[in-house]
């Protein structure tokens, strides 16, 4: 099976001026400043390798802190949710538990009219002792529900205290959850702001000729159809793999955008989770939970509608398409795409 191969890193330079200018837009970094080189700087034109293996590791941890955005950020609605839950149950519980002890009230009340006089002395004095009886054996039978409503009481105060608790441990941990997402972004901004200056100490025209480029390239490969690729004979492993992978083809050529789940931008685990989506199957938010969201198969039996996670930490995920080719959110300013699977590090294939 042919399949068309890139290196593993193909225009870092130029692929990291469209990274940082659509990135620090999306995010909010500001780069007023970024038209300098980095202070302290060494005169004389810098080391194009070095300043190429250093906006690539920028990129690959800007990638890493994005995915843990996606995770907090996940964390966070389902916290909220949670939150928002045992706040109601709190307040209905209340509501009950009040109102028990407004019935307790209303009967201390009326015991402490009667004056609290014995049953045998009121049927000595009663002009009616069948009357009386049967009036006492209602009471008997109140009383005894009076105790089970002062049970309740006790009962739900104690589950009230216990969803007390509760909440507030959420609310912990959403705002533990918030401190996250703002580490993650400013780790995101700090990189790409970092990688900003790293190519604008290469002098404006090779930034344009690079870029121009590394923009033909990556339009080329976005809108390469299959009729250009040798995808293979091999059959999705599920009717559901065939139809998130026919989803994720029909976005080729959306752009990448960091904590995008769609329909018009992604990140890498946004396209899985939205294709999936159309499937009929939701997948979790980030790559590193995708890969714990199904079977684990190798490489070599990889079918199209497969889940296939890139490097050792997990930080990125493309689709299987079969012979050899993944389709794929790659970098900000680029395009979803068709890639080799050989273009990163496989860490593992995840069937559903």
């Amino acid at each position: 099976m042919a399949v068309h191969r890139r290196s593993p890193l193909p225009g870092a330079l130029a692929r990291a001026l469209v990274l940082t200018a659509a990135a620090t837009t999306a995010l909010g970094v500001a780069t007023g400043g970024a038209a300098q080189a980095a202070p302290g700087a060494p005169d004389g034109p810098p080391n194009r390798k070095d300043v190429k293996a250093q906006v690539e590791q920028l990129y690959d941890e800007a990638e890493q802190a994005s995915e843990k955005y996606n995770a907090a950020l996940d964390a966070q609605q389902r916290l909220q949710y949670e939150t928002g839950t045992l706040q109601q149950q709190v307040a209905v519980a209340q509501d009950e538990l009040n109102q028990l002890r407004g019935d307790l009230a209303t009967v201390a009340g009326a015991e402490y009219r009667g004056g609290g006089m014995a049953q045998t002395v009121q049927l000595m004095l009663s002009t009616d002792p069948e009357g009386y009886l049967s009036k006492a054996r209602t009471l008997e039978q109140a009383a005894e529900r009076q105790n089970e409503t002062l049970h309740e009481v006790v009962s739900r105060q104690r589950r009230l205290d216990q969803r007390r608790a509760e909440t507030s441990v959420k609310l912990s941990e959403l705002e533990q959850t918030r401190r996250a997402l703002a580490e993650s972004k400013q780790q995101i901004q700090q990189r790409l702001a970092k990688a900003q200056r790293l190519l604008n100490s290469l002098g404006a025209g090779e930034r344009a000729r690079l870029a121009a480029q590394d923009a033909r390239e990556a339009e080329q490969r976005a809108t390469r159809g299959t009729d250009r690729l040798d995808l293979g004979t091999a059959p999705p492993a599920s009717e559901r793999g065939a139809a998130a992978l026919a989803a994720a083809v029909k976005m080729i050529g959306s752009p990448y955008v960091y904590g995008s789940t769609g329909p018009r931008a992604f990140d890498c685990s946004g396209l899985m989770y939205w294709s999936w989506r159309q499937a009929g199957v939701t997948l979790p938010r980030t790559s590193q939970a995708q890969a714990s969201a199904g079977q684990r198969v190798s490489i070599s039996d990889a079918r199209p509608g497969d889940l296939v996670i890139f490097y050792r930490d997990m930080h990125h995920v493309g689709m299987y398409a079969g012979g050899g080719v993944i389709v794929h959110a790659p970098y900000p300013g680029a395009k979803v795409r068709y890639e080799s699977v050989n273009a990163m590090p496989v860490a593992g294939v995840i069937r559903l």
